[in-house]
């Protein structure tokens, strides 16, 4: 969640993982991105765009 504080504007999955230092490979930006959906399904992100996330905002 820090990452997303950090952050200006919304962030793609790839993004997420440069912020993380993980290894840019396809099976990691697709845990991300699954991580990532569940977390907006839960309400603790949102999704503005397809594919794009960030906090929502009081």
């Amino acid at each position: 969640m820090a990452v997303f504080a950090a952050a200006d504007a919304p962030l793609r999955a790839r993004a997420v993982c440069e912020a993380m230092d993980l290894e840019i490979a396809p099976s990691n930006v697709n845990n991300v991105r699954l991580k990532l959906k569940r977390l907006a399904e839960r309400g603790i992100l949102i999704e503005p765009e397809q594919g794009l996330f960030t906090q929502p905002r009081p």
